[in-house]
């Protein structure tokens, strides 16, 4: 339940490690990075706790909670592009202009270490887990948590999933076309349009098989942690639960784990949820 995490979701988790790994004069420099909320969260709140500044990119379409909430730890904020990579492109550019020690949302290991150390603590609290499903945008937690458990356990089996729209971990991993994706889906978190090397690299080493969900999957997803479990999740988070409820019949597990990632949701999405749910969403697969 990472939505409980400290910044509501798991990327408090890789920045922290990263920073903590930064000499003192490279905390001096200040630090960047890109990002379409939660690991904007973790990185200024990271960075407040170790007295440095951050400076954080964000894509016109992030959710007003995300950026105010980044703003509240600290951190500059600089709203530019109209998707991640935008965002993303525009801060590789200030990373040359400022000389700021850039923080990578995913393609880095120490933030992969950083991440893995959710699937390390699952496999401490419960040993019988056989298999573990994991929301993929960037691939940073799915990659840290495919590595650490296939160390512990090499039988396990690790799942992910993504938004149908925006599925390009999924496309590069079945070597698919990546032509028809629009990136239009409520699961915001996981809306990445270019995945990284190194996760790349490591998800088709370590990882079994990549999923994806509709955003009616996902809606319904929302909707059942809300009212079944009391728990407030965002779409991205949401994926990994609609994986299973659309699966089922064919994920072969006896103890499965599921990553919540996160529960920054923008209130403003609520009546989308709604909408979705109330067309059909399939879990008959």
């Amino acid at each position: 339940m990472e939505n409980q995490q400290k910044t509501g979701a798991f990327k408090f988790r890789g920045a922290t490690y990263k920073l903590m790994q930064l000499s003192n004069k490279e905390l001096e420099r200040g630090v960047l990075t890109a990002s379409a909320g939660n690991h904007a969260q973790g990185v200024a709140y990271a960075a407040a706790k170790l007295g440095t500044k951050a400076t954080v990119f964000m894509p016109k379409g992030t959710p007003d909670a995300k950026i105010n909430a980044t703003k509240n730890y600290g951190a500059n904020i600089v709203i530019t592009g109209e998707s991640f990579q935008e965002a993303y492109e525009a801060s590789k550019t200030n990373e040359i202009q400022t000389g700021a020690v850039y923080i990578h949302p995913f393609d880095d290991r120490d933030i992969i270490a950083g991440q893995g150390t959710v699937g390390l603590e699952m496999l401490i609290q419960e040993d019988r887990l056989d298999t573990l499903i994991v929301p993929v945008g960037g691939g940073g937690l799915i990659s840290g948590i495919a590595v650490i458990a296939k160390h512990i356990n090499p039988s396990i089996q690790i799942i992910g999933v993504e938004a149908h729209e925006a599925s390009s971990m999924y496309n590069v991993f079945y070597q698919k076309s990546q032509s028809s994706l629009t990136f239009s889906t409520i699961a915001d978190g996981i809306a990445v349009e270019r995945p990284g090397q190194l996760t790349t690299a490591i998800i088709k080493k370590y990882v079994d098989n990549i999923v994806t969900v509709t955003d009616e999957a996902i809606a319904t997803s929302i909707l059942y942690m809300l009212e079944r479990n009391k728990m407030l999740i965002e779409g991205a988070s949401a994926a990994a639960l609609a994986a299973l409820f659309t699966y089922h019949k064919k994920i072969k597990s006896r103890h499965c784990g599921i990553i919540m990632s996160g529960g920054n949701i923008d209130i403003n999405t609520i009546p989308k949820v709604q909408q979705l749910v109330e067309r059909k969403a399939d879990f008959s697969a």
